[in-house]
């Protein structure tokens, strides 16, 4: 069997820098509130009346990872996407991707796995590629979060915490067995899935309840329950995390750069202390971009790389948690 590896990668943000102060101009909240719970001090959101997209960003990003990956378009082989927020109820993004790049008529995935949308879709992807079936396969992260959010005080404790943005990598072939991904390893439970959703729209809720309603529909607004998701979320990081080390005999003394998904700086700390891993262990930018959910990953892996805290044979850990609830982790050598 082949490995892959991650041979390109890129990320684009919108230029529009929403600050904690600018949001407590529009709801009873501060930038001393923000930062305590959440450590983001700014996330970029799509300005209202603009073309894009989680698709058109996710192109962005994809062009630059294409590009540095030494390759074209005509080189990919199969594209995966990764959202919550896709620009249509369907088809997915995956396809817009193809038809945006140009490309061949090559198959398109769209995963659909929140905050874990990023680990899911690079477990499949090297699933693919250690097969022999693919070589190149283009795997993207995006989302367009602002538009959907509860933008007053009542929706306060989710709207502060998301932003909007992209990031891709192209993932290769290797004949080393050696190097790219050692393991993935992914779970759910469902169980809990109303503690952080969005209910609406749904087959249940749809069109002609859309049509009929008469008054304010909150259901169309993410809920979360936080104390309850930060809780599990600490709880499963931790597992799967020694699940990655424990498969590949290794301790967190070996991890070079660990990238959690940004979903609160607090649980990343949490994290960082229990695992007793030094600063220049791990990789946060959450203060600067918020919550992107299925983009956090690739866009904190992408800066990382850019300003060269990846290095050739380095081990690098990704890990995430999110709505599903669904986790996952994924080990490799750079």
């Amino acid at each position: 069997m082949y490995n892959s590896k991650i041979t390109g990668l890129g990320f684009y943000v919108p230029d529009n820098i929403v600050t904690n102060d600018d949001l407590s101009k529009i709801m009873d909240t501060s930038d001393e509130w923000i930062q305590e719970r959440t450590g983001i001090k700014e996330r970029r959101w799509i300005k209202e009346g603009s073309n894009e997209t989680s698709a058109t960003m996710g192109a962005k990003a994809a062009e630059t990872a294409i590009e540095r990956a030494g390759l074209n378009k005509d080189d990919i082989d199969f594209i995966i996407f990764a959202t919550l927020s896709p620009d249509y109820y369907f088809p997915g993004c995956g396809v817009q991707i193809q038809d945006m790049l140009g490309m061949k008529t090559v198959g398109a995935l769209d995963v659909r796995n929140q905050c874990s949308g990023f680990v899911y879709a690079m477990s499949t992807a090297d699933q693919f590629i250690k097969t022999g079936m693919y070589k190149n396969i283009l795997v993207i992260g995006s989302e367009y979060h602002s538009n959907g959010l509860d933008k007053t005080t009542r929706g306060r404790g989710v709207s502060v915490i998301f932003g909007d943005g992209a990031g891709a990598c192209v993932l290769s072939r290797t004949e080393d067995n050696n190097k790219g991904i050692l393991s993935s390893h992914l779970h759910s439970e469902g169980r809990f899935a109303d503690k952080l959703i969005v209910e609406s729209p749904s087959i249940k809720h749809w069109v002609p309840e859309i049509l009929s309603s008469k008054e304010e529909d909150i259901s169309y607004f993410p809920y979360m329950d936080g104390t309850f998701v930060f809780k599990n979320a600490v709880v499963r990081f931790s597992e799967v995390i020694m699940e990655a080390l424990a498969a590949n005999k290794m301790s967190a003394e070996d991890i070079d750069l660990f990238i959690p998904h940004q979903a609160n700086l607090r649980i990343a700390q949490f994290i960082q202390q229990k695992f007793k891993l030094k600063n220049e262990q791990v990789y946060n930018n959450i203060m600067s971009y918020g919550n992107t959910t299925a983009a956090s990953i690739v866009i904190a892996l992408t800066e990382a790389w850019e300003k060269g805290k990846v290095k050739e044979n380095d081990i690098v850990l990704l890990a995430a948690f999110g709505s599903g609830f669904t986790w996952g982790s994924l080990l490799m050598r750079w």
